[in-house]
């Protein structure tokens, strides 16, 4: 096993697991996808550490909980005038971990954890945005090393040239770290490549199911709704045809480095932030979807495929649940870079799962958190807490996913499930007990923002 190989991550926005070829979609063209997951290991139970843009992305960048590094709810775009919002100054991240290490870095697409035109620590190489993420298509400002870029056109390619660029540009006598975030499966459900919408015409989106809103999930509130079938048809398309784009670009990025020769000395490693409803429960979007908010298996399951030459076996399929906090702490490892402990990460290295080599004993439950809600997912339970907060008191959940697979029937005050309530409760309060600071704790805030995040305190600063 090498000592520092290089580390390319591709972190996508609103990607479900269920939208990929390799997770057994039907109608999905997604060959890069399927190439890592036979030539690496495909996690079918990574989940995200919370079901919305920021807090998932900053959980990844800093191994943290929303409740530990205090960015609670997607960070609002574009930049309001004097309310630039903090994002994770001050904090430590995995940019800045692995060039203490040896890595040259670099940042290419999205990045979502706070407001600036300014590359941020840990970064050698930065292009992202600087303040508003849409159009896919159209006219749109960039941050190049902080000198902003007007640009026309589609963006996604635009990202992929940049991390070509800096492949082609890099020291190759010190390993890389090359973070690409796309967007294209995030809304809106438009201008995506006709030559890949057309093909998703036709199709019948056979995988997801026909079903209606289920009242237990409070209201539909922050889903995006169509005029017609027609419309939703459209916008599957868009969605469907996102993920080839995404698919094809990543395509060129790992060609560009077998071509140089350095694809068997690279980690790859795929997955999103969060996941995404296209109709499931009778819903659009993520864990924003409702009010209050929801931890539906489609908001908080994300496709994780890890690709590395030898070093971890073809086709491996590994059922464990983790998240991108453990994410964070197996590159690190992987890097030969050490976990500092003032960080107090929840997550713990899945190297050896990934290997194969030896046992590794493994948590038994997800356990994520969303403004004021908080969630153990066990393999066939799930427990949904909720504190209250100034945009009111909103009831628990809990489901019983042997019976009710599809979270339809709300068993919180079924006297049959008190016991194993009361046992799920538990490592779910010892979790948040060991690792959330009080300060930024999302414990006591709103459940949802009134209006847009940047009137509430979605941002806690010790």
């Amino acid at each position: 096993m090498p000592d520092q190989p290089n580390i390319l991550v591709f972190l996508t926005d609103d990607h479900g697991q269920w939208a990929s070829h390799c997770y057994g979609n039907t109608e999905i063209h997604s060959p890069t996808m399927d190439y890592l997951a036979a030539t690496g290991a495909r996690m079918t139970r990574a989940f995200t550490p919370c079901p919305v843009c920021s807090p998932a992305r900053a959980s990844f960048f800093t191994g943290r909980l929303p409740s530990q590094h205090g960015i609670h709810d997607w960070i609002h775009e574009p930049i309001d005038v004097g309310r630039a919002h903090p994002g994770l100054k001050g904090q430590t991240n995995i940019g800045e971990l692995l060039q203490s290490a040896g890595y040259q870095t670099a940042l290419i697409g999205k990045w979502h954890c706070g407001h600036s035109w300014d590359p941020q620590p840990g970064f050698d190489r930065w292009f992202s945005y600087g303040d508003f993420q849409f159009p896919h298509k159209g006219r749109i400002k960039f941050s190049d090393q902080g000198g902003i870029i007007d640009f026309d056109g589609y963006q996604t390619p635009v990202f992929t040239d940049h991390a070509i660029d800096f492949l082609r540009r890099r020291n190759r006598s010190k390993p890389f770290f090359l973070f690409v975030g796309y967007v294209d499966t995030h809304a809106p459900y438009r201008d995506r490549p006709e030559r890949l919408v057309e093909r998703y015409r036709a199709c019948h989106f056979r995988d997801i199911p026909k079903e209606t809103f289920a009242p237990c999930h409070g209201r539909d509130s922050f889903a995006w709704r169509f005029d017609s079938e027609d419309a939703e048809r459209e916008a599957l398309a868009q969605y469907y045809a996102a993920v080839s784009f995404i698919d094809e670009q990543m395509g060129r990025i790992l060609d560009e480095l077998d071509n140089s020769g350095a694809l068997e000395e690279t980690l790859v490693v795929y997955t999103s932030d969060h996941g995404h409803m296209n109709g499931h429960h009778g819903l659009n979007t993520k864990g924003n979807a409702t009010t209050p908010q929801n931890f539906l298996d489609e908001s908080i399951l994300v496709p994780c495929l890890l690709s590395w030459n030898e070093h971890i076996p073809s086709r491996r399929v590994i059922g464990a649940p983790v998240d991108h906090t453990d994410l964070f702490c197996t590159l690190l490892e992987i890097a030969g870079a050490e976990v500092p402990k003032d960080i107090n990460t929840p997550g713990k290295s899945y190297l050896r799962l990934l290997t194969g080599e030896g046992d590794q004993q493994w948590k038994d439950a997800y356990i994520g958190e969303y403004g004021n809600a908080r969630c153990i997912r066990s393999e066939s339970l799930k427990l949904i807490r909720r504190y209250p907060g100034p945009n009111g008191t909103y009831p628990d959940e809990f489901y019983d996913l042997a019976e009710d697979p599809r979270e339809r029937e709300n068993r919180i005050g079924d006297p049959r499930y008190a016991d194993a309530i009361a046992e799920l409760s538990k490592p779910m309060e010892a979790h948040f007990d060991r690792y959330e600071i009080r300060e930024r704790s999302g414990k006591d805030i709103a459940s949802q923002p009134r209006t847009s995040n940047n009137a509430e305190p979605w941002h806690r600063e010790v």
